[in-house]
């Protein structure tokens, strides 16, 4: 049984059968909030940056929301393999003890302790990060409009209210709750125009770019929102995966070059809040450039206790059987790199190659 899928766009998949597929060809990657389940990817991202891509001269975008943000900060580290190697050790083992009387974690006490990773993972000296001469980082927030713009006890559970119904109508209504933010590294510009919701770029500096990250991963209700980022319009931030989950864009705009998306399923949904409207996760020709690397659901299943990663997790399993079974399931990850190495090296056959 095979362990990795490789899908593509119509427009990829007649690049890769008439040109095979090398890392010149690469132009952005996306990297999808989902917490956990990014860790099924370690091993794939190891063997991307710290090899396949390290030798090329030319511009490649990362652009991550939650999760997908701290993997592509990574990826922009010295030693790239050995980072995320390290990052997946830290993420498998982070726990929040709850307070005296709790069940769980409060929201401060989780967010303090999230921050305290980030200076300890990134260190002090961040301007290697965001000065890389070929990776062009782009963290993705949402920051609150209307009842979420303050993030205060009162009106953010209502806000998120509206924000559910909203979105059940339509997506372009998170429009009017949320407003995308993308703060990017210092270099060339995202290489397509995002009008499908609010958005508001700014630059990435050594000073907000410890609270963007941490925006970026801040699930309500789950840690607290980040605010008054500096260098941003005033106001609380949350999860970028809330606008953007696995940012479904129109890749097809970019002038030139593909996508490679390493992802942990093959659906892309646009929003966290679209994950049960099914028909919003189809292919759209916005994703025509794309090749999509993604687990064999027949592989997953047979994975400990039967599935990737997830946040349930924290609370259904307790530390050291977490730990035990989030490290069996990257050690078995391995093979995804194994498998795509192996595509490279026999020359890319397009029989191996499945449709969005």
């Amino acid at each position: 049984m095979k362990a990795l899928h490789i899908h593509a766009g119509p427009v990829a998949r007649r690049h890769i059968e008439q040109h095979g597929l090398s890392a010149h060809d690469v132009r952005l990657i996306p990297a999808a909030a989902g917490g956990p389940k990014g860790l099924i990817l370690t091993h794939l991202d190891r063997q991307l940056f710290g090899e396949w891509l390290a030798p090329t001269q030319h511009t490649v975008h990362l652009v991550g929301a939650s999760i997908g943000a701290w993997r592509m900060a990574t990826a922009t580290m010295p030693q790239p393999a050995k980072a995320f190697e390290r990052l997946a050790h830290d993420y498998v083992h982070q726990n929040y003890e709850p307070e005296a009387g709790h069940k769980m974690p409060s929201p401060q006490r989780v967010s303090a302790g999230f921050g305290q990773a980030l200076d300890t993972f990134f260190g002090t000296d961040t301007e290697g990060i965001l000065s890389h001469p070929r990776w062009r980082l782009h963290v993705v927030t949402a920051r609150g409009r209307q009842l979420l713009r303050a993030g205060t006890r009162m009106r953010t559970p209502l806000g998120f209210a509206g924000l559910a119904l909203g979105n059940a109508l339509s997506r372009r209504s998170v429009g009017a709750f949320l407003e995308r933010n993308v703060f990017s590294s210092v270099g060339e510009a995202l290489p397509l125009a995002l009008r499908d919701l609010p958005t508001a770029r700014w630059a990435l500096t050594t000073e907000n770019f410890k609270p963007a990250l941490q925006a970026s991963c801040s699930i309500p209700f789950l840690l607290d929102a980040v605010r008054d980022i500096p260098g941003a319009t005033p106001g609380a931030h949350w999860d970028g995966g809330l606008v953007d989950y696995h940012f479904h864009w129109n890749f097809n705009a970019m002038d030139s070059g593909l996508v490679l998306y390493p992802h942990f399923q093959q659906s892309i949904v646009p929003g966290w809040l679209d994950k049960s409207f099914k028909r919003r996760h189809l292919p759209t020709p916005g994703l025509s450039n794309m090749v999509l690397l993604a687990p064999n659901p027949e592989w997953v299943a047979q994975l400990p206790g039967g599935k990737l990663p997830d946040r349930d997790d924290f609370t259904r399993l307790d530390f050291p059987q977490r730990v035990k079974r989030w490290s069996a399931a990257v050690a078995e990850s391995e093979r995804l790199a194994q498998e795509w190495g192996d595509w490279l090296q026999r020359g890319c056959p397009i029989s191996e190659v499945r449709a969005l």
